[in-house]
């Protein structure tokens, strides 16, 4: 079975997928986030449906949850709690939260390894934040 990872984000929303074992995640694709958290659900929902009519094996869904360095609420966690929500009800999927602290921030380091150019790195980013929030729940003993 795979899982799905999602980074959101005010402008895009990125997209990771897990392996069939669930041992390595794997940036997927960027979504433009449309500022309504409905028509971004929307366009999540159809990636869902298109990864389980591939290979039918999806049964889990992480998305990061924004905090402060401290841990606190920032000014996106509540945005992200209520999109969230809104995924819950439109898909029998489980859908759980993992923190996403510093995703970015690794995410553009790993990238800029093999990717030299601020533009090719930005364009990856958000799928690859998805991925490092993705492997980070993998990684943690269950």
């Amino acid at each position: 079975m795979r899982a799905i990872g999602i980074d959101h984000g005010e402008r895009r929303v990125g997209v990771a997928i897990s392996d069939e074992s669930k041992t390595l995640a794997r940036p997927l694709t960027v979504i433009r986030n449309s500022g309504s958290d409905r028509a971004t659900v929307d366009e999540i929902v159809k990636l869902i449906e298109q990864c389980v009519a591939e290979d039918g094996s999806l049964d889990l869904i992480v998305v990061g949850l924004p905090r402060r360095l401290d841990g606190t609420p920032s000014e996106r966690t509540e945005r992200v709690a209520e999109f969230v929500r809104v995924l819950q009800g439109r898909t029998r999927i489980p859908v759980v939260i993992e923190d996403e602290r510093l995703s970015s921030r690794e995410a553009e380091s790993r990238l800029a390894m093999f990717h030299k150019s601020w533009r090719d790195r930005k364009a990856l980013l958000d799928a690859a934040s998805a991925a490092v929030i993705l492997q980070d729940y993998l990684d943690r003993p269950k």
